[in-house]
């Protein structure tokens, strides 16, 4: 799957995005038409714990499946927003079989 990663007032590693890319990838066992993807990565309050937040967009075809999580680094944001499209994914799956 096409990925586009940003990252905001900052730069990321490239561990991270290699962290990213695959866990993104694994979204294709659940859906097999996504389009392509865009990540955005954001630091919200330094000062705060859980400031790390993650933007999923999933782009499949008919419509846009998009997940924001937070959490105290961005690989546990990345695995919750992960989980999350990837119940969306099976949900408009299963409502493209059913109509």
């Amino acid at each position: 799957m096409k990925l586009q990663i940003r990252s905001v007032h900052f730069t990321a590693d490239q561990s991270l995005l290699d962290f990213l890319q695959r866990k993104i990838d694994k979204l294709d066992t659940f859906f097999d038409r996504i389009v392509s993807g865009e990540v955005v990565l954001r630091i919200q309050k330094p000062e705060s714990h859980d400031n790390k937040l993650v933007e999923v967009k999933v782009f499949v075809p008919g419509a846009t499946l998009f997940c924001s999580e937070e959490a105290g680094t961005f690989e546990t944001a990345t695995d919750k927003a992960v989980e999350d499209i990837k119940k969306q994914l099976i949900r408009y799956k299963d409502k493209l079989t059913t109509h």
